[in-house]
């Protein structure tokens, strides 16, 4: 993963790696790629559970060249990132991880709009943050948002349970990474990356099951753009939640595309090319200089 190499060459786009402090001091992973011309706007990526950001090379491989930068972090317990995988002590931590990066981007991109694209899981932390912190934003971007997830019950119910008795309880996740996408290299790529992980902890667990909840229950606060991407096929982000969360916008300029066949991994499915082509149109429609 993290090649970036189809469709860009090193002398078309600037790669950088660095770290920036999250909450409670912890240093963080973090990425960004910028055209060499000018760059008109920012995308943030969130990635989802057990990944990281090295691989949205298909997402970075299209927004590049229509002058996109992209930046990407390591969540806490992800990647390159420190902590115990797949653990917090609580769910600000993420926003507050969140936060720091884009702060850190509004500095360094001082006269660029931010857009935030959350994968899975990271599309529930950019839930979170965007209707607490929508001021920072110039549009929400979801793909395969996680609110209604196909985990087993069991394995829910036991982090239920576990959080306060046992926090840092972590068990496999069991998703299978067949139900990923339909693109056998990719499943073969997943498989073999060092930097992927199948943990969640009881933690992890209850933190997600109420941020939904809130979620759910100030949907009317968004007055951002919205933008929702999902799979027809995905086993592991239920599609149908995703409509309902649509349903429940109240702000006027709000989309969701739905794509039968494809499963969760929309980015890197058989059919990205339609996903990005979608998702570059939205961004060309909705990406306003600041002033």
């Amino acid at each position: 993963m993290n090649k970036i190499s189809q469709n860009l060459t090193r002398e078309s786009f600037r790669h950088q790696e660095g770290k920036f402090i999250g909450a409670d001091g912890l240093q963080l992973y973090y990425q960004s790629w910028h055209p060499q011309t000018t760059t008109k706007a920012i995308v943030i990526i969130v990635h989802g559970l057990g990944v990281h950001s090295g691989i949205f090379d298909n997402i970075v491989e299209f927004l590049v060249p229509h002058n996109y930068g992209v930046y990407g972090f390591d969540l806490r317990g992800h990647g390159r990132s420190p902590g115990r995988r797949g653990y917090i002590n609580s769910w600000s931590e993420f926003r507050e991880d969140l936060h720091a990066l884009v702060q850190l981007v509004s500095q360094q991109e001082s006269s660029l709009p931010i857009f935030l694209l959350g994968q899975s899981l990271g599309g529930t932390i950019s839930l979170d943050y965007a209707l607490r912190l929508q001021e920072q934003l110039q549009g929400l971007i979801l793909f395969s948002p996680a609110l209604r997830v196909g985990l087993s019950p069991l394995k829910i119910g036991i982090g239920r349970i576990l959080s306060k008795l046992w926090p840092r309880f972590s068990l496999d996740t069991g998703i299978r990474l067949i139900t990923s996408s339909r693109d056998t290299k990719l499943i073969k790529a997943l498989a073999e990356d060092p930097l992927r992980h199948t943990k969640g902890t009881a933690r992890l667990s209850t933190e997600f099951i109420q941020t939904v909840a809130w979620i759910e229950s100030n949907t009317n606060i968004l007055q951002i753009p919205l933008l929702i991407l999902h799979g027809g096929a995905d086993q592991i982000a239920l599609p149908e939640s995703s409509q309902q969360l649509f349903e429940k916008i109240t702000f006027a300029d709000k989309e969701r595309r739905l794509y039968p066949d494809s499963y969760h991994v929309l980015h890197n499915d058989l059919n990205y090319q339609e996903v990005l082509t979608d998702l570059v149109s939205w961004l060309g429609k909705h990406f306003v200089m600041r002033g």
